[in-house]
């Protein structure tokens, strides 16, 4: 059985609404925004790549990356050649510059898990992210907490009433521009 990780940049307060930039969004670019550049901060983007078998996206998040992503070779050259998933119920087709196995349920995400390979690795994507959690099929969280309370926006945990889910930091890292490094195993 594959896991699934559900990595994010987020605030402290949740959100994790256009962390690099989205025109409709008040606050968009915020993990740059008055933050120093640290590389070390950012060391685990380069092993999630490392390690991934496979990308799973939403719609949203696959239609904003599929321009985009391809045309960064050196950045983004281990998921551009793996693999790529997009759950949505509404995407007609693949976009042919980066394409991607289109998955129609939660249900063929679970199917999907149960396959062989390397970890799932899920990006962006809140309401996907969400649905995952809800489901029980988030196996880790990879998070990258930027010292910045947001108010509104697209938030990573859902909201809906559910039974406590425990976490077991298995990762943590405090850096001078105050990222902190969380990772996180869900508890079964």
């Amino acid at each position: 059985m594959r896991q699934i990780i559900v990595t994010a940049f987020v605030s402290l307060d949740g959100v994790m609404e256009a962390p690099g930039g989205e025109a409709d969004y008040r606050n968009s670019g915020w993990t740059h925004k008055n933050i120093e550049f640290l590389p070390d901060a950012y060391e685990i983007k380069g092993r999630e790549q490392d390690e991934a078998g496979a990308l799973l996206l939403g719609r949203a998040s696959y239609e904003a990356f599929a321009p985009v992503w391809p045309l960064m070779t050196e950045e983004f050259a281990g998921y551009n050649a793996m693999p790529r998933y997009v759950v949505s119920t509404t995407l007609k087709e693949q976009d042919e510059r980066w394409p991607a196995t289109i998955l129609r349920s939660i249900d063929e995400v679970a199917a999907l898990k149960e396959t062989e390979g390397g970890p799932i690795s899920v990006h962006g994507s809140a309401t996907l992210g969400k649905s995952l959690a809800d489901a029980g099929l988030v196996d880790r969280y990879h998070l990258l907490v930027f010292p910045v309370l947001l108010g509104a926006g697209k938030r990573l945990f859902s909201e809906a009433d559910q039974d406590a889910v425990k976490l077991d930091l298995v990762e943590y890292e405090a850096y001078a521009n105050g990222i902190q490094k969380q990772v996180f195993d869900v508890v079964r």
